[in-house]
């Protein structure tokens, strides 16, 4: 279905691009993942011409849309393209988004469109909005009713650039249950996502984007379990990680734990994981404190899909001695509280101070 070679995307003296080759067969689900600025929104634009570059071929459907001549409006009717933002007409009705595109440009008769957009709208569960205006409805639903006027244009290709990402966390999950349903009934995706799970959820393959090109590509599970390449291993890791820096005692604690919601919500833990994460922190950090201010600790949050872990390390640069003893010296509740949460505790001395390991289960 589509099929790019040796393409090659400049601005200026910034090359986003260097002769990218890639094949997408009819009915797969591609996932794009990579740092900003590695060029994955660039190369979705390429797709749908809406850039062009310098140099290399893009047939879509046994076309290229990008040869001398080529009748880029018709060719682009085969894809349909979600951007971040929503774009709906505010003035419009939902139905009418829908039915501008089949009317205007395919001909269809407005009874047709309308019929065919009401019925999209039950498939992106907002059939009873047909009728309401944009500034009525919520992030998640705008984007739902972006997917749909997509849809109405009959693509072969549906491209998703970040779809989730100008959402609420609690809106972003309706936004993918419509993207599944598109999986299961076989439309040949491309998506530019941040959302890990979702892509090794839905995928048959996933590229990393890096050095200007696909780093790597492969199955779901080999690039998010096993990925072959340094840059590959180091981006997976980092985006399973959060880190926070406690400068004083007096810390923003509503801060941190707000974040602390947002890593667990994007990797779904369960509630009571994350409870047991933030009263784990909290006790230890009140261990750490019965010492007066100890000076700058360094709170990392990890998870290990693999191992089904969840792992907190502190580092404090300036403390010395065994911080275990000194926890049972100090306060014996709140360490058998925290030795009832967590898994493990491993206290390793560093010739900067202390370092602390606590591991929970996924099912604590």
């Amino acid at each position: 279905m589509i099929d790019i070679q040796n393409l090659t995307m400049h601005f200026g003296d910034d090359r986003v691009l260097e002769g990218v080759s890639a094949s997408i067969p009819e009915g797969e689900v591609v996932s794009v993942i990579g740092p900003s600025g590695a060029g994955k929104s660039t190369f979705l634009r390429c797709i749908n011409r809406l850039e062009t570059p310098q140099s290399g071929h893009i047939f879509i459907g046994g076309e290229d849309i990008l040869a001398p001549g080529a009748d880029v409006p018709r060719i682009r009717r085969k894809t349909g393209m979600v951007f971040q933002s929503f774009n709906l007409f505010d003035h419009l009705t939902v139905l009418d988004n829908l039915i501008l595109g089949p009317v205007r440009i395919l001909n269809e008769a407005r009874e047709v469109a309308e019929a065919r957009g009401h019925e999209l709208l039950r498939m992106v569960g907002l059939g009873e909005k047909a009728l309401s205006l944009p500034c009525e409805l919520s992030g998640g639903q705008k984007q739902r009713v972006a997917i749909a006027r997509c849809l109405s244009m009959r693509p072969k290709v549906m491209l998703f650039d970040e779809p989730t990402s100008a959402l609420d966390p609690t809106m972003v999950s309706e936004v993918l249950a419509v993207i599944r349903r598109l999986t299961r009934e076989g439309m040949t995706m491309v998506i530019v996502t941040h959302e890990l799970n979702f892509a090794r959820d839905v995928s048959n393959r996933i590229f990393y984007m890096d050095e200007g090109g696909i780093y790597e590509s492969g199955p779901p599970d080999q690039i998010m379990r096993a990925p072959q390449r340094e840059k590959t291993r180091v981006f997976i890791n980092r985006l399973r990680s959060f880190r926070y820096r406690i400068e004083h005692k007096d810390f923003d604690v509503f801060e941190m734990n707000a974040d602390i919601e947002t890593f667990c919500e994007k990797h779904f833990f369960r509630r009571k994981l994350m409870q047991h994460i933030q009263l784990a922190i909290e006790e230890s950090l009140s261990l750490y404190f019965l010492r007066g201010n100890p000076g700058a600790i360094t709170l990392t949050l990890s998870y290990s899909e693999t191992e089904g872990t969840v792992q907190l390390l502190f580092e404090d640069q300036e403390a010395s001695g065994d911080f275990l003893k000194a926890a049972e010296a100090g306060d014996e509740l709140a360490l058998t509280i925290l030795k009832g949460i967590v898994h493990d505790i491993v206290w390793q001395p560093t010739p900067k101070g202390n370092r602390i390991v606590m591991t929970l289960n996924e099912t604590s």
